[in-house]
């Protein structure tokens, strides 16, 4: 029995297509502005990753805020519940997961068989989110990969108060002029968007283990932050953390297809 999951962010579409054996195709593609065609064809890259026929699929299970688009009338789920399934298939010790994407970040409290407690989401404009820490690397004429690391490279916390996109830009500007190095404006957004992350986390209340996924999980800089914000030693970084929305489909469409 094959089933797909997926996962239609603001940014990429990801989508899983698992079976008995397990993932046999992972496929992640940014859309264009017809969303609905765009999965479309992020769907069947992944079926042809998975030498599988479209009529071979059981279900199809869809999440995300562009999730109405998804084709071939799926099952439609939440984010967080997608996030609790998926996580707690590969890091079963977790409790609290933080997905933070290009849009919005949450924050999910799961129970050990993967069911949603509470949750919370970050809707301040940009601020917490990866389209935040995107804006301002460019203020600072950096790629999002170089802002990250450079970050680590800090020697002093330059404290960011700006929870508006536009109003923050400024500030990175003023502190340009200021001569503040680039490694330290760096870490100051990276902890002003873990200080947001967390603020909206704790509404739920954050027990251990805690596992972060979304795409900014790739962000070495925000991970360093968010382990300072919360006093955590160590956070759960499953591999490929963008792709734990379209697993927990997946997940939740295999369960639904035997029963």
């Amino acid at each position: 029995m094959v089933v797909a999951g997926m996962d239609l962010g603001a940014k990429a579409i990801k989508v899983v297509i698992l079976s008995e054996k397990g993932v046999s195709a992972k496929v992640k593609l940014f859309p264009d502005l017809d969303m609905a065609q765009s999965a479309r064809k992020a769907l069947e890259e992944a079926l042809v990753q998975s030498g599988t026929e479209l009529h071979e699929l059981k279900r199809i299970v869809a999440t995300g805020t562009g999730r109405s688009a998804a084709p071939g009338k799926p099952a439609l789920v939440t984010e967080p519940l997608a996030d609790a399934k998926g996580i707690i298939a590969l890091l079963p010790l977790t409790r609290t997961v933080i997905d933070v994407g290009a849009e919005e970040g949450r924050g999910v409290k799961i129970t050990p068989q993967g069911e949603v407690v509470d949750f919370a989401v970050n809707e301040k404009c940009a601020a917490g989110s990866g389209a935040f820490m995107e804006s301002m690397a460019r203020s600072l004429e950096l790629k999002i990969e170089d802002f990250g690391e450079i970050s680590l490279k800090a020697t002093q916390a330059v404290p960011m108060n700006a929870q508006c996109t536009v109003f923050a830009e400024s500030e990175v500007v003023s502190l340009i002029h200021a001569n503040t190095p680039k490694s330290d404006i760096s870490r100051a957004v990276h902890d002003a968007t873990a200080s947001r992350i967390a603020a909206m986390t704790r509404r739920v209340g954050i027990e251990k283990e805690v596992a972060l996924i979304g795409g900014v999980a790739y962000n070495p800089g925000f991970v360093e932050a968010l382990k300072r914000t919360l006093s955590l030693e160590t956070l759960l970084i499953p591999d490929h953390p963008d792709f734990i929305g379209a697993l927990g489909a997946a997940l939740i469409a295999y369960e639904q297809a035997v029963n």
